[in-house]
């Protein structure tokens, strides 16, 4: 795997400044029905107005396991126990792991859907759940590649929708803020898939 930690800036940002630890992730392939393809993920991590970009490839891969390999890329980022983490995904499948508590079932069934099938991926859920009991975590639902210069872009409704997966604790500017995050992550993504091909 290829994986770079990048750049750290600071910003100004919508979203309240606090305690909390953000988490915006993304992945993708390149190919992704193909025998051969590219796989990238990106990640940043925001905590007070300080952000850090991450992002890698893997060849042969699935959009899945990006996306959590980008998850698993930032958590293994944070150096301190017991911190209060958002973390925000356009991967249903991600969060919907989380939100909905599927990873309980699937260790209670030894590792096997409802189907009796073998969980895909179980690996990667492995590595990830045991963050859970180190930090404070909620996961929310983002909506992917919004374009946000648009004039056709329906923002009131993206933003009803957004409320519906998330609750009405954020704010309209909360909402741009985080769905502008998303789509940096999305071109980090490519960015590893670009530093792959080369």
């Amino acid at each position: 795997m290829l994986d770079q930690a990048g750049l750290i800036r600071h910003t100004e940002t919508t979203m309240k400044k606090d305690s909390v630890l953000r988490i915006y992730t993304d992945g993708g392939c390149a190919g992704n029905q193909s025998e051969e393809n590219l796989g990238g993920w990106g990640a940043i991590l925001e905590y007070n107005g300080v952000e850090k970009e991450l992002f890698g490839a893997e060849p042969n891969t699935t959009n899945n396991r990006m996306e959590m390999t980008a998850l698993l890329q930032a958590f293994a980022a944070i150096k301190k126990d017991g911190q209060r983490i958002q973390v925000f995904s356009d991967s249903g499948y991600l969060m919907d792991c989380f939100r909905k508590g599927w990873y309980r079932t699937w260790q209670e069934n030894g590792w096997k859907t409802a189907k009796k099938t073998p969980v895909e991926n179980q690996d990667l859920w492995q590595e990830l759940i045991p963050y859970l009991d180190r930090h404070q975590m909620e996961f929310f639902r983002v909506k992917g590649h919004v374009n946000l210069n648009s004039q056709v872009t329906d923002f009131d409704k993206l933003y009803g929708k957004f409320r519906e997966w998330n609750g009405d604790d954020f704010s309209f500017a909360d909402f741009r803020h985080v769905t502008e995050m998303n789509n940096r992550a999305d071109a980090l993504a490519n960015q590893g898939i670009d530093s792959i091909r080369e």
